[in-house]
């Protein structure tokens, strides 16, 4: 068996993402090594003018105007040379990074659309939302703008040493020293795993905050309603207070350093003076001698610069590598294997045989211990039982959100492992409790069941699922934007306008998880009968924990620890004397609460 190629890390990674746009990001490198080099003509080019100029202190008429009018020009012309092939490195480093950051959010974002919901129901949506939002964002910042500066900061060195050891190799020496220790320094404050586990817990500790701050919007209308302020959301609270703490003592902890690194690196002229003392007694050519050591004393200031560039680039680099990493993660997360020979189905009734399902591929308790019925085409099959009992679980079993662990769950005859995923999704239609409107207009929210779909037919859908009047009283009708210049639906609302979205799809199966939930007595019958026009030849499942609305259906099924207790029609199970029996006594006693005049005592009228 071949192998994989093991996944690179960190700067190889990040190298690997930005050779994504090879020829501009080669071109990018390589304009501003040229840049750095002609960066350092003006620094020759007065060194050559101060020479010139002590060599004929004494006779200025002697002096080669023409000579240094040319070398005047010589420095004007390459430190603006320098500047453009700096700006032409940064335009091709530009495009790629732009590229190469619009290439991978497309992938990413196709990549957790292709994940299965347990892969959703693991990882939290700000930690995906911060990869998509930070994570490959800063990307595109280090390959637009740290890989030029890190070719360039890379090179400058190499032609800083050059330099260095050209005119006064003693001299040179001494202003290598320092550099050598400055580099010492922060090697020491960035070696070891301290960076690394840093930047570790820098990334969970702002994927924790996304976290929070997502739930606690969220939640603002609990806060709001109990009077509460951000302090009392205790979790949110813990989490930024712990992250201002851990970053402020890490950001301590690199004091010293720091300073020791800056104040050497920008200081070299104070180990270069001490060296021109000793040296100067010995100098054969005191003239040549003090024209360099003044070329060194005005040079060392320039070298500041590159360092410092290496020093912010690797830091960026270390942050941006713990964040393609976690992206990494997420990009290595495997969908749901396709069909290799993918089947269609010439039936619509759905069977499941002995499935055994958990959520956890390790966990003890599974979620469904072998469940076996079948939902026959044309019928309406009810699922009912206690919460957690597993009836949201058949439900998303049913379009493979999910892989059973054991036993099989067909359509037809055929297993919907050897579907095409596509196909499958196109067969069944669904209407669960957790009710999601895009920011779009009430028609584009009911087209998403067909894309295709006419206005006409869009209007019909709603007027079956019930919503038709109350859209024609919004401002822009059919075209109004949900959630804009103040337009909000209620919950019933919300709820009848996802089933006109599954209306819209007429699917050959259907699945309602409490899809009447949250509708008044009066609209819930007029979506069933709604639904039941809709439901001819169909397969229908229905998850309710209101007894009323499942009485008609032609099968009920009693869940409960994920397993088939019961199964038959209403009548059927009331004179059973079963569970269902007791649950539809509790119910019908439910029916008759009341709350007490006094003492808000509840009360049941016998």
């Amino acid at each position: 068996m071949k192998q994989e190629k093991p996944q690179k890390k960190g700067m190889a990674r990040l190298l690997e993402l930005g050779a994504r746009k090879r020829g501009l990001i080669v071109s990018s490198c390589v304009l501003a090594v040229i840049s750095v080099a002609v960066s350092f003509a003006p620094f020759i080019a007065i060194y050559y003018i101060i020479r010139e100029l002590v060599v004929h202190f004494a006779d200025l008429g002697a002096l080669d105007t023409a000579y240094m009018i040319n070398l005047g020009w010589l420095a004007a012309g390459s430190a603006v040379g320098a500047i453009l092939l700096n700006f032409l490195a940064l335009m091709c480093s530009h495009f790629a990074a732009f590229r190469t950051q619009y290439e991978l959010k497309l992938e990413y974002t196709a990549h957790i659309a292709s994940l299965p919901l347990g892969f959703h129901s693991a990882n939290a949506t700000g930690k995906l939302r911060k990869i998509v939002d930070e994570n490959i964002e800063k990307l595109e910042g280090f390959v637009a703008h740290s890989l030029p500066d890190m070719a360039g900061s890379f090179a400058m060195p190499i032609i800083t040493l050059i330099v260095l050891f050209v005119f006064d190799w003693r001299l040179g020496l001494a202003s290598f020293v320092p550099l050598l220790i400055a580099y010492g320094i922060q090697m020491a404050a960035m070696g070891g795993g301290k960076s690394k586990n840093f930047m570790k817990q820098y990334q969970d500790s702002l994927e924790e905050m996304s976290n929070a701050a997502v739930e606690y919007v969220r939640g603002i209308s609990v806060v709001k309603a109990f009077n509460q302020t951000i302090f009392s959301f205790r979790k949110f609270h813990r989490i930024i207070t712990d992250y201002g703490r851990f970053a402020k003592e890490y950001t301590i902890s690199f004091e010293k350093f720091m300073s020791a690194f800056m104040t050497i690196i920008g200081h070299v002229y104070v180990f270069l003076i001490p060296a021109i003392i000793l040296i100067a007694g010995g100098a054969d050519d005191y003239a040549r001698f003090a024209l360099a050591a003044v070329f060194y004393i005005l040079f060392s200031f320039s070298l500041a610069t590159p360092f410092t560039k290496i020093m912010y680039a690797s830091s960026l680099g270390t942050q941006i590598s713990d964040g393609i990493e976690r992206m990494d993660r997420v990009l290595a997360a495997q969908p749901l294997p396709e069909a290799k020979d993918p089947k269609m189905t010439a039936g619509y009734s759905v069977s499941f045989e002995n499935v055994v399902f958990s959520y956890a591929s390790e966990s003890e308790t599974a979620a469904l211990g072998g469940v076996s019925f079948t939902a026959k085409q044309g019928e309406v099959t009810a699922l009912v039982g206690p919460s957690g009992s597993g009836k949201s679980t058949i439900a998303h079993l049913i379009p493979r959100f999910y892989d059973v662990n054991e036993g099989a769950i067909k359509i037809g005859d055929v297993d919907i492992r050897d579907m095409a995923n596509e196909y499958l999704m196109s067969i069944v239609g669904f209407v669960f409790q957790d009710v999601f409107l895009f920011k779009q207009s009430i028609l584009d929210n009911i087209r998403i069941g067909g894309k295709n779909a006419a206005r006409e037919q869009i209007i019909a859908a709603a007027k079956a699922a019930q919503c038709h009047d109350f859209i024609e009283k919004l401002p822009q009708g059919y075209d109004t934007v949900i959630g804009s210049s103040g337009v909000h639906l209620s919950g019933g609302e919300r709820q009848r306008i996802v089933i006109a979205r599954a209306i819209i799809k007429n699917a050959p199966i259907l699945v309602l998880d409490e899809a009447t939930a949250f509708a008044d007595p009066e609209n819930e019958r007029k979506i069933q009968l709604a639904l039941s026009k809709l439901m001819k030849d169909k397969t229908v499942i229905i998850i309710a924990h209101r007894l009323s609305t499942v009485r008609g259906a032609d099968k009920i099924l009693v869940v409960d620890r994920g397993k088939i207790l019961e199964e038959g029609a209403h009548e059927t199970l009331v004179t059973a004397n079963g569970r269902y029996s007791r649950m539809w006594e509790q119910y019908t006693g439910a029916m008759d609460w009341t709350l007490g005049a006094r003492k808000g005592i509840a009360n049941v009228r016998n």
